[in-house]
Order: C-alpha cells, then sequence, then structure tokens
C-alpha cells in the first residue's frame, strides 16, 4: 500500500481558513501574510508573491502565549498561492508556545 504525503508527515497540520498573520523577512526585504496551514515542523503561508525555494527567511507570528520567531527554508512554492516553509530554528520557549497552540487546537 503506498502511502499518502499526509500519512508521511512527521507533524499533524492545522488549516487555518481565516489565517494568522506572518510576517518575514529575507535579506532587506520584509512582507506579511497569512499563514494557511500549521505545524511543529513548519508553516504554508498565502501570498500572492512567494520567495525562491531554498530561501532563508526570518518569520515572526503571534500566538496567544507570546510571539514566535523561527528560521525557516522555503522548501515549495505554489506561484500566485503561496509556500511551504520548514522550520529550521527556534529558540525552546517560542517552540514550546507554538505546541501549547497546537495542542489545543488538535483537541
Amino acid at each position: 500500500m503506498q502511502q499518502t504525503p499526509a500519512s508521511m508527515r512527521r507533524y499533524p497540520r492545522i488549516d487555518l481558513p481565516k489565517g494568522m498573520m506572518v510576517a518575514w523577512q529575507s535579506g532587506a526585504q520584509r512582507q506579511a501574510g497569512r499563514i494557511g496551514t500549521l505545524s511543529l515542523g513548519g508553516i504554508f503561508i498565502r501570498t500572492p508573491n512567494p520567495s525562491l525555494a531554498g530561501t532563508l527567511l526570518q518569520l515572526v507570528f503571534e500566538v496567544p502565549d507570546g510571539d514566535v520567531h523561527a528560521r525557516g527554508n522555503v522548501v515549495y512554492v505554489q506561484p500566485g498561492k503561496g509556500m511551504g516553509i520548514q522550520f529550521r530554528g527556534m529558540v525552546a520557549a517560542e517552540s514550546a508556545r507554538l505546541a501549547h497552540l497546537l495542542k489545543r487546537l488538535l483537541q
């Protein structure tokens, strides 16, 4: 039996239909958009102007317990729609905030 991409995922994803705001920076370029899906491993950002695959981004978004700052790489791009980001680094306290939010949303 062939596994589907969702069953191969390391972390469960949460769809955020209304989207949560996220800001990101790559070099001197700064942008903002909405998070379409969220997981402990990364996010999908809905934006009409996604960065190129492989781009390293600095990200910041707010969760109920405070801000989350993270580094991430663009791992895939949907032109005109958005980009998938894999987290590459996050302070432990901020990772815990994100995990707490996801735990509440998954219940």
